[in-house]
């Protein structure tokens, strides 16, 4: 754990403002939010916020004050008002959460820890998006055929009614397009369920020759942009091939601007997730699966050792292997599945799917022998380095970026060299935005999957080196 005597500028809160769900009733709470906070995770299906509220009783009218009844009774809340929130950061060209346009709106979910008093009231508001009550009273019902990308982008703009953030996949959303089809009926489950439940299903188009880890396991989460549904190793390889222009922060003692970084990092706490016993029981490290096909009446052992995955992986270091050989050796976990040959063929009647479960009766509905350790290898693996810092609030930061942070390497003399362990690229896992009346900060969590630098990763401003202008201590 570290910090520095870096601060940050106070942001500013533009507009905040509740309307009635039964009648035209509004009012603007801008003066009375004591602190406001905004979430957002590649683990989370939805945005949520938060504000502390202080009321006094009194509101501006016409430049004198006049007494007001609380919020809470007055609107009245309960639950489900819409909320429009405009807040901005202090950089020097402001970034800028609008919540106010149209269906970007937030809304009431809950109210918590409420301090009535005859002159004050105090309270906790948390919101979420309209998506996040939808998915409550919608269920997925139908039979869903061909392509995982195709599936989920339906699931979501059909049941949901959600919109996707842009991007460069499946019709300009922000959609990495899967190679393998799935076959499936939804089961009355709720939509988010079903797309998080694909997600860990799903393997990238260019896998064509599918390397047990590799290539599987997906991330499907919201942003105040829309919904993301993207590959785990392609949100790596993007940012390694746009290091350049990626966000950088860097940690120093002296609190003083360095060249080459978009900001210092005011307080930062490395977790590495060393858990042998965990990893094992897991099967992180060697694992066999047992899949017996009920068609033939056999099966077959695949067997994965992480060993053998060294530079198949799109890692943000190359010192994937981090454990010692001997417990590498021989599978810690034994899972056993069942192939499903012939179930749910493609077609719209009962002929036309016998027909193509005719033309292709070993085809199995999905490849799970080449895909499924692949997936609980990523999702395992990913979070083997687990980094917190905080940063002078910065809102353009989202969910799912990745960002390059360097950290002084420790030493007893003054050093002028990042840690080539810690320092590099991250995925930023979470990321919260809070602002106060007097101050603005930026907590992420980073993760990847490995320690150290890739090869050849050194960038102008980011490298293994930082110049002699530097000083950490």
């Amino acid at each position: 754990m570290s910090d520095s005597q870096s601060t940050a500028n106070a942001g500013n809160i533009t507009k905040f403002k509740i309307s009635a769900n039964m009648s035209d009733r509004s009012r603007e709470l801008t003066n009375a939010i004591g602190e406001f906070r905004y979430y957002e995770s590649v683990l989370s299906n939805n945005i949520t916020a938060s504000a502390a509220i202080v009321e006094t009783g009194f509101e501006e009218d016409g430049g004198q004050e006049t007494f007001a009844r609380g919020t809470l009774d007055w609107l009245p809340i309960r639950g489900g008002e819409r909320v429009d929130i405009v807040v901005e950061d202090a950089q020097p060209e402001p970034n800028r959460l609008d919540f106010s346009r149209g269906m970007d709106a937030l809304y009431v979910n809950r109210v918590r820890g409420v301090d009535p008093g005859t002159q004050k009231d105090v309270y906790f508001m948390d919101f979420a998006s309209k998506e996040y009550f939808s998915n409550d009273m919608m269920r997925v019902t139908r039979k869903y055929e061909e392509k995982i990308s195709d599936n989920v982008k339906d699931i979501v703009e059909q049941l949901l009614e959600g919109t996707w953030a842009d991007g460069e996949g499946v019709d300009g959303k922000d959609i990495d397009e899967t190679s393998l089809s799935y076959n499936f009926i939804g089961c009355d489950k709720k939509p988010f369920y079903v797309c998080t439940w694909l997600a860990s299903k799903a393997v990238p188009t260019g896998s064509s020759d599918i390397e047990i880890g590799a290539a599987a396991g997906y991330f499907f989460w919201q942003t105040r942009d829309g919904f993301h549904f993207r590959s785990i190793d392609k949100i790596f390889d993007e940012g390694k091939q746009n290091r350049d222009s990626l966000k950088k922060f860097i940690y120093n003692n002296t609190g003083e601007a360095v060249d080459g970084y978009d900001a210092n990092i005011v307080n930062y706490d490395i977790e590495s997730n060393i858990d042998l016993n965990e990893k094992l029981m897991l099967g992180s490290y060697n694992n066999r699966s047992i899949f017996f096909d009920s068609y033939a009446f056999n099966y077959k052992v695949v067997d994965y050792n992480i060993s053998e995955q060294q530079g198949k992986v799109s890692t943000a270091g190359d010192d994937f292997v981090n454990v010692a050989e001997e417990f590498t050796r021989s599978p810690s976990r034994v899972m056993a599945h069942i192939m499903d040959y012939g179930v749910l063929p493609r077609g719209v009647d009962s002929q036309a799917q016998l027909q193509e479960w005719k033309d292709e009766p070993e085809q199995p509905n999905y490849d799970a022998e080449k895909t499924m350790v692949q997936t609980i290898m990523r999702y395992n693996q990913l979070f083997t380095v687990k980094t917190t810092i905080i940063i002078p609030g910065d809102f353009s930061i989202k969910a799912g970026d990745t960002v390059v942070c360097d950290f002084p390497e420790l030493d007893g003399d003054p050093n002028k060299t990042v840690n080539d362990q810690s320092g590099g690229i991250y995925m930023v896992a979470e990321v919260c935005h809070r602002l106060t009346p007097k101050e603005c900060f930026t907590s992420m969590t980073l993760i990847r999957d490995s320690f150290g630098r890739s090869t050849g990763s050194s960038s102008s401003g980011a490298g293994a080196a930082v110049n002699n202008d530097v000083l950490f201590f």
